[in-house]
């Protein structure tokens, strides 16, 4: 055994000594660097080293690691050159690797994964307000990867809820080309202004990060140090990027869109069915950092149809929010819980009940940034469909004042107005005011509460959360307490379910091996409980495990779970078989294992068995991906649960088959198909698509529903569509 080493507290972090020369510690402060005025670009062709252009600018080179060997210097040199334009900004990149033959490279379709392959990223804190920014990336084929950061990353905005955290549906007008050589490979990043937001005036010193991984060594390293509990997006640690003198904001974008679709449903015995149809947005910067979107019969072709899912309990389904325009700051609105209780969900606008498209007329958004508050109001108008929703507007408002220290306070309104004849009545309405405080480098408070206003609502109508979370290298410790009223009804948000309090916390230590093929042991406990006011519990969640990393990138995983149902009433859990009220206590065992994800071909596999209800379940989930080259990418997802209870016994499959292959980082052909027997469905969605400005362009669709029931596999519906959109810069 080594002796112990001596631990020193470097930039906040606590980074064990021993394993790091002490010629080579991370800077004691955040790393600054300097912008070059330049009165022509860069050609932008991923060739830095020998594009004389670059030569001006200062070369940043210092690179420390989160993993492997955290609070190391990174084991490649990286070099990154800032200069920029009346125009736009620029940074070119050059990542020197001794192995160029082993660079690994995943897939170059838009806002792939950056994960799993060689990758760049960058952050810029343009208002320098250390929680909020745009995020730019690539990988050696010129990938482009954007999104937006809110409040340092924190939320659930990476799940397609409106709640803060990364946004990675944000699509900016930018451009980056990549080329990998003897050297290794390099990028050259070109962000024009106008796809960014700032602050007036000049000059102006924005935050600014890089990352790099070197996906075979399972490696990512940062400009200005972190620490390994923390991401990319932890602005409140970035750098300084000074000397810029950026132009004053001046946007003005339209893109209008025009679609063909013809369609049959076959269980209505309908025939074909054709329309036309137009529509577009309109983007305004009123001022260098407020801006005005309009919408005009939104349309949402091209986006990717819901993963299925089988529930077998007895509370709603959470679906992501995949649609852009609805996506586009939607951290500004951020209040709640993700996936639980969130007071505004965009899904509400335009989807009915079980997913149904309800068309949307027109509707405006202004956000952005009044000095140091974040804002937002949105308004939507929703034709009705008869059956599945009236004619609705949807509005909602939000303020966020930031404060120093990741801490703040905020405001929400939200309103649902039936708007058909004599619906005056029909109406909801929910307030919150919500405020976070982080106390030094690791402790952060959160707290909101909120109420729902609706006519003919019973019992209590509010909703209250506080919660305190203690985050550092080694431990991750929080606790959290949630009271909901059984009245409470947010109808321009979502609820998991309704009338309960909640506690919940996690004790998560994370223990790094510097010596040796065992990288991580991550072991963990966790409870999270449901009581109605009476006293009754309604759920129990008791979790104990343990998370083995090897350095590798393979991960073991071994736990168990303590498991409380109780039920008030029966439960059709299946077709035919239900669960009786009544108080049900079980244990399961759960084994999870997962090869290394930047290899071509990757497995990840869950098995889970114990008692359910008055019975038992063995559930399994296995996913198998593979690729070929950059180009060509594929996923097979199996899920199945075996389920047998005093009612009955009963299985459930649910298989998902996604498929990518692209041409260019901008043409690309995609493949969902789903087959849910649960619901006797399969399901294909096929999209080509041809990329332009900012996710715009040409896309052709194809969704198929296939009825299996009883044993064939004939068609409910079909329907092509074939869009095109375009975007138009209106000044420059």
């Amino acid at each position: 055994m080594r002796e112990a080493c001596r631990i020193t507290l470097v930039t906040g972090l606590l980074l064990a000594s021993a394993a790091i020369p002490s010629a080579a510690l991370p800077p004691d402060h955040p790393p600054v660097a300097s912008a070059v005025a330049l009165e022509a670009p860069p050609v932008l062709d991923g060739e830095v080293l020998q594009d004389p252009t670059w030569q001006s600018a200062p070369v940043l080179t210092e690179f420390w690691q989160t993993t492997p060997d955290e609070g190391a210097p990174a084991s490649e040199r990286t070099e990154v050159r800032v200069v920029y334009t009346k125009e736009a900004l620029y940074f070119g990149i050059v990542c020197h690797d001794s192995e160029p033959s082993r660079i690994v490279v995943n897939e170059s379709r838009r806002d792939s994964p950056l994960e799993e392959t060689d990758s760049f990223r960058i952050v810029l804190d343009t208002y320098r307000d250390r929680q909020n920014g745009f995020a730019f990336g690539t990988n050696p084929t010129g990938l482009e990867y954007d999104g937006q950061v809110t409040s340092e990353g924190e939320g659930g905005g990476g799940l397609g809820s409106s709640l803060g955290g990364f946004n990675l549906n944000w699509d900016g007008s930018w451009e980056v080309k990549a080329r990998i050589g003897e050297h290794g490979w390099s990028a050259e990043f070109a962000i024009p202004f106008r796809t960014l937001r700032y602050a007036a005036g000049n000059p102006q010193s924005w935050g600014v990060n890089f990352e790099r991984t070197i996906r075979r060594r399972n490696e990512t390293a940062y400009w200005a140090p972190l620490g390994r509990q923390h991401t990319l997006y932890r602005l409140s640690s970035a750098g300084a990027l000074d000397g810029l003198h950026v132009p004053s904001q001046r946007t003005l974008q339209v893109a209008p869109y025009a679609l063909a679709q013809g369609s049959r449903d076959f269980e209505s015995g309908g025939g074909r069915d054709g329309h036309a149809d137009a529509g577009g947005e309109l983007k305004f910067g009123v001022t260098p950092s407020l801006t005005l979107d309009l919408t005009v019969n939104t349309d949402f072709a091209q986006v990717e149809v819901d993963e299925q899912q089988i529930n077998l309990d007895r509370f709603n389904l959470f679906y992501p929010e995949k649609r852009p325009f609805f996506l586009e700051n939607a951290g500004f609105f951020s209040v709640g819980i993700p996936g639980e209780a969130e007071l505004f969900f965009s899904r509400r606008i335009g989807l009915g009940p079980e997913g149904e498209v309800v068309p949307i007329l027109a509707g405006a958004r202004l956000s952005g940034k009044v000095g140091r508050v974040n804002m937002g109001a949105l308004d939507m108008q929703t034709r009705g469909v008869e059956g599945v929703a009236p004619a609705n507007n949807f509005a909602v408002a939000r303020a966020f004042h930031e404060l120093p220290n990741r801490s703040g306070v905020g405001l929400l309104f939200a309103n649902r107005q039936a708007t058909d004849d004599g619906a005056g009545s029909d109406h909801n309405r929910s307030f919150s005011v919500d405020s976070r405080w982080g106390i030094g480098r690791y402790m952060d408070l959160a707290a909101w509460a909120a109420s729902s206003r609706t006519p003919g609502a019973r019992g209590s109508q509010h909703a209250a959360h506080a919660s305190a979370t203690w985050n550092t290298p080694s431990w991750l410790l929080f606790g959290k307490y949630t009271d909901v009223g059984a009245g409470f009804d947010p109808q321009v948000g979502f609820l998991l379910r309704s009338g309960y309090r909640r506690p919940e916390f996690l004790v998560f230590h994370t223990h790094r091996f510097h010596e040796g093929a065992l990288l991580e042991a991550r072991p963990h406990v966790s409870y999270d409980g449901y009581w109605k006011p009476d006293g009754f519990q309604e759920s129990g969640f008791l979790h104990v495990d343990n998370h083995l990393e090897w350095r590798g990138g393979w991960e073991l995983h071994t736990g168990f779970n303590v498991i409380r149902e109780g039920l008030l009433e029966p439960f059709e859990i299946y077709p035919g078989i239900v669960v009786p009220p009544g108080t049900y206590d079980s244990v399961e065992g759960q084994l999870v294992g997962i090869t290394n994800k930047g290899a071509p071909l990757s497995l990840e596999t869950r098995l889970t068995a114990g008692g359910f209800f008055d019975g038992s379940r063995v559930s399994a989930t296995s996913t198998l991906r593979g690729r070929i080259g950059d180009r060509f990418n594929a996923y097979v997802d199996w899920s199945r649960n075996d389920v047998s209870l005093e009612a009955g016994r009963f299985v459930t499959n649910l298989v998902r088959t996604r498929l990518s292959y692209s041409f260019t980082t901008r043409l690309y052909v995609q493949a969902l198909v789903q087959y849910n027997d649960r619901v006797s469905n399969w399901s294909t969605n096929l999209r080509l698509g041809w990329l332009q400005t900012a996710n715009t362009g040409l896309f052709l669709v194809y969704n198929e529903n296939r009825d299996s029931e009883r044993g064939g596999i004939g068609p409910r519906d079909r329907s092509v569509t074939l869009k095109f959109s375009r975007m138009f810069e209106l000044l420059r």
